[in-house]
């Protein structure tokens, strides 16, 4: 078991976000992360979907893909060089002035901006790989009591170069 990256190109149409999860769920397939958005073309949408799931699993979760009407291209981004991100959000909450200090130390140590401000949080937004989100989450969670995350979830594009991830 291993995580699995496709990039799916499919129709912009209501209901189409529906099918394309609803395939997951009937077969039981776990989606990871999925994410979408429309591209340079007003008429075509771009879902980025990681799944966690084996070889024969995974090639199955292709071609029931590609059978479906309104998925134009499945892109297998697994074995791919790519430049991928995930966007997250971190609300420090009850903090003391101490504590605001830190929290702008580790926002400077992760390259991340400070969104926002109040009498007692600071608001964190980033744009990171995954592996460097989990680790800021967790160094938040270790220092601080009170904290809220959200996170939006990776898109991931094909690289032009060699470099990836």
């Amino acid at each position: 078991m291993k995580d699995r990256w496709i990039a799916l190109y499919v129709e912009n149409q209501v209901g189409v976000l529906a099918k394309i999860s609803g395939l997951f769920a009937g077969k039981s397939y776990n989606l990871k992360s999925l994410t979408v958005g429309v591209t340079e073309n007003e008429d075509t949408s771009r879902m980025t979907i990681c799944a966690t799931c084996d070889d024969i699993t995974f090639e199955q979760i292709k071609k029931q893909l590609n059978r479906m009407v309104e998925v134009i291209k499945v892109l297998d981004l697994t074995n791919t060089p790519i430049h991928m991100k995930e966007i997250l959000f971190a609300k420090v909450k009850k903090c003391s002035d101490a504590d605001k200090a830190e929290v702008f130390r580790i926002a400077q140590a992760f390259d991340v901006e400070v969104a926002d401000i109040g009498a007692d949080s600071v608001l964190l937004e980033c744009k990171l790989p995954e592996r460097r989100i989990n680790e800021l989450v967790a160094l938040l969670k270790g220092s601080f009591s009170h904290i809220e995350t959200v996170r939006g979830g990776a898109v991931a594009v094909e690289s032009i170069s060699t470099s990836c991830r």
